[in-house]
């Protein structure tokens, strides 16, 4: 599988990414702030989505709004 940031840049596990838009989460009043480091992803099933840990919890975020720190 061959998962890319927003530049295009590969990701791979454990990689770092910085968030490149404010993000509303689902389900929850919390907003992820421009700027926000997510740290040690892990990569799904989907080419177009990744796993981080952002303030205690686990989110799968949209590679479209990420890149690679």
């Amino acid at each position: 599988m061959n998962v890319k940031d927003s530049n295009g840049t590969p990701l791979n596990e454990g990689d770092a990414v910085t968030v490149i838009k404010d993000l509303k989460v689902r389900g929850s009043s919390s907003v992820i702030k421009r700027g926000t480091m997510v740290k040690n992803i892990r990569l799904t099933d989907d080419e177009g989505e990744i796993e981080g840990r952002v303030d205690k919890s686990t989110i799968v975020l949209k590679t479209m709004f990420l890149k690679k720190a």
